[in-house]
C-alpha cells in the first residue's frame, strides 16, 4: 500500500486522494475545538479555550470553498460567537441527535458521504460517522471512537487537531501553500 506524507503524518494514498472530494468538514466542539473541559466561574460563567491555530485553519478552509459545520449537544453563546468569528456557516447547537442533524444538513447541501468529513472525540459523535466516508477521531478521543474512525489525528482536541485536519485537507486540495490572512 503506497503512502502520502502530510505535514503531520503519513496517510495511505487512497485515503489522501479521497480528501480531494471533501466539501464539508463537520466538527463536534467540546473535545475537538476545545480540550473538552468546561470552566465554571462562581457566578455560573462558563469559559472554554479555543486554539488560534485551529481558527486560522478553519478560516483558510472556508476561504477555499470548503464548508465547515459544528454540531454539538450543548448550547453556548461562546461557541456561537467563536464560530461566527471563523465564518462557520452551519452552527448547530443543543442537538442530541447529531446523526439526524448531519443527515438533514447533507441533504440540504446535496452532499454524498464521499464529500463529507466528520471529526469527533466521544460516543455521541459516532452517530454522524455513517454520513461521512472520512471519519476522524482526535488523538485523545475515546477508544471506541478511535476504533470507528479511519483517521486519527496526531494532535489532541483543543491543541491543534482541527488545524491538522484543515492543513491536510488544504494539502489534498492543492492549496495549502496559498493560505494567507490573520489568525483569529
Amino acid at each position: 500500500m503506497s503512502q502520502t506524507e502530510t505535514l503531520y503524518t503519513t496517510l495511505n494514498t487512497e485515503q489522501f486522494a479521497q480528501l480531494r472530494d471533501i466539501k464539508l468538514l463537520v466538527c463536534d466542539v467540546d473535545g475537538v475545538f476545545s480540550d473538552g473541559r468546561i470552566y465554571l466561574g462562581n457566578d455560573g460563567e462558563e469559559l472554554k479555550a479555543f486554539h488560534t491555530r485551529d481558527g486560522y485553519g478553519v478560516k483558510a478552509l472556508v476561504k477555499h470553498g470548503i464548508h465547515v459545520a459544528v454540531i454539538t449537544g450543548r448550547r453556548s453563546a461562546i461557541v456561537e460567537n467563536r464560530m461566527k468569528a471563523l465564518n462557520v456557516a452551519y452552527i448547530i447547537q443543543g442537538e442530541e441527535d447529531k446523526a439526524t442533524a448531519l443527515g438533514q444538513l447533507s441533504q440540504q447541501l446535496g452532499l454524498a458521504p464521499s464529500q463529507i468529513a466528520v471529526v469527533g472525540d466521544d460516543m455521541p459523535d459516532t452517530g454522524m460517522y455513517p454520513y461521512a466516508d472520512t471519519r476522524i477521531a482526535v488523538q485523545d478521543a475515546h477508544p471506541a471512537v478511535k476504533q470507528q474512525a479511519n483517521w486519527i489525528t496526531t494532535l489532541p482536541g483543543g491543541f491543534g487537531a482541527v488545524r491538522e485536519i484543515c492543513d491536510t485537507l488544504l494539502q489534498a486540495h492543492g492549496v495549502l501553500e496559498n493560505i494567507h490572512g490573520a489568525s483569529v
